[in-house]
C-alpha cells in the first residue's frame, strides 16, 4: 500500500513518521524543505508537487482547516486513480466536509473525515483516537493506515459526523478548562492551593482530563508546553457552536464558552497553548493557580 501524507505540522509530522515506519509513504508540505527534512529523519519520500502523489492508494491530510484541504484536493484529485481513499485528519468544518465528500465522490475518490484526539504525545506514540465520518466500506480499506497512527478508531456516522464529534469534544474540553479555572481561583482566595484542591477533585466526581492531566502538568507547574494552540481550540469551539446552531439546539453554555475562548485567543494570542486560557481567569480574579 502506498500512502500520501499532506501537512507536516505538530500532529501531521509524527503521524506521517509512524506511517513511514510501516508503509510506503510520500509526504508533501507547503514548505518543501519541511518535507525533505521529514524524509531524511523518518524514511518517508518527499515530493515537491501535489500531483506527485498520483498513484497512491490512500491520501492523508492534516491541515489547519477544511479550506486548505479543499484547495489541495482541487489540485490533486483529478490526478488520483478511481477508488483512492482520502483520509482527512483535519479538525474541520462538518458542512464543508460533506460538500468536499460529494465533490471528491464525483472524482471517484472516497472521502472520510477522520479528525484525531490525543495531542502530540498520542501522535508520536501512535495511540490517537480517530473519529470517522463516511462510508464504512471505504473505512475498511484503510485499516493498515489507521493501525499505524491510532489506538482507537470509531465510525461515528455519515460524512461530516467525524468533524462534528471532534468540534463538540473540543468544546467540552474548553468548557471544562474554564469551569475548573474559575473554581480553583475561588479556592485559592479561600486559602486552598490548586495543587491541593486537585487531590480532592481528582478523587471525586468533578474530575476531568483537564483536572487529571492539564492542570497538574501545565497550569500549576506554569510550564504551559505548546502542544495545541489556543487559536485552534477557539476555531473548534466555533465549529461546535455552528453544529449546535445547525441542529437548532439553543446551547447557551457552549455559546458562552465560544465567546470566552475566542476572546482569550484574541487577548493572549492564537499561538499560545490552549491551557493558557486560564490566565484570563487569573487576570480577572487577581490570583495565580499553583
Amino acid at each position: 500500500m502506498q500512502v500520501g501524507f499532506i501537512g507536516l505540522g505538530a500532529m501531521g509530522a509524527p503521524m506521517a513518521a509512524n506511517l513511514a515506519a510501516r508503509l510506503d509513504t510520500r509526504v508533501w508540505n507547503r514548505t518543501a524543505t519541511v518535507a525533505q527534512a521529514h524524509a531524511d529523519a523518518h524514511g518517508s519520500q518527499a515530493v515537491e508537487e501535489l500531483t506527485d502523489l498520483a498513484g497512491v492508494d490512500v491520501v492523508c491530510s492534516c491541515l489547519p482547516t477544511t479550506v486548505e484541504v479543499e484547495a489541495v484536493a482541487r489540485v490533486l484529485a483529478p490526478a488520483l486513480e478511481e477508488g483512492t481513499v482520502w483520509l482527512d485528519h483535519t479538525s474541520g468544518d462538518p458542512q464543508q466536509a460533506r460538500d468536499l465528500a460529494a465533490w471528491l465522490g464525483g472524482q471517484g475518490v472516497d472521502y472520510l473525515d477522520a479528525p484525531v484526539s490525543g495531542g502530540t504525545d498520542g501522535a508520536r506514540a501512535g495511540t490517537l483516537t480517530v473519529m470517522v465520518g463516511g462510508d464504512r466500506d471505504a473505512l475498511a480499506e484503510v485499516g493498515d493506515v489507521l493501525d499505524a497512527v491510532a489506538g482507537r478508531v470509531v465510525h461515528v456516522g455519515p460524512s461530516g459526523a467525524g468533524m462534528a464529534v471532534k468540534a463538540v469534544n473540543n468544546a467540552l474540553l474548553a468548557a471544562a478548562l474554564w469551569a475548573a479555572a474559575e473554581g480553583f481561583a475561588a479556592l485559592e482566595k479561600a486559602g486552598v492551593p490548586t495543587s491541593v484542591a486537585l487531590e480532592v477533585v481528582n478523587a471525586s466526581s468533578g474530575r476531568s482530563n483537564g483536572t487529571e492531566n492539564l492542570f497538574p502538568q501545565r497550569v500549576v507547574t506554569r510550564a504551559f508546553p505548546n502542544t495545541f494552540a489556543l487559536g485552534l481550540l477557539a476555531k473548534d469551539v466555533g465549529l461546535a457552536r455552528a453544529t449546535l446552531d445547525a441542529a437548532e439546539v439553543e446551547g447557551p453554555v457552549l455559546h458562552l464558552v465560544d465567546r470566552l475562548t475566542a476572546a482569550a485567543a484574541s487577548a493572549l494570542g492564537p499561538d499560545v497553548d490552549h491551557t493558557e486560557l486560564v490566565r484570563m481567569v487569573e487576570r480577572a480574579t487577581g490570583v495565580e493557580l499553583h
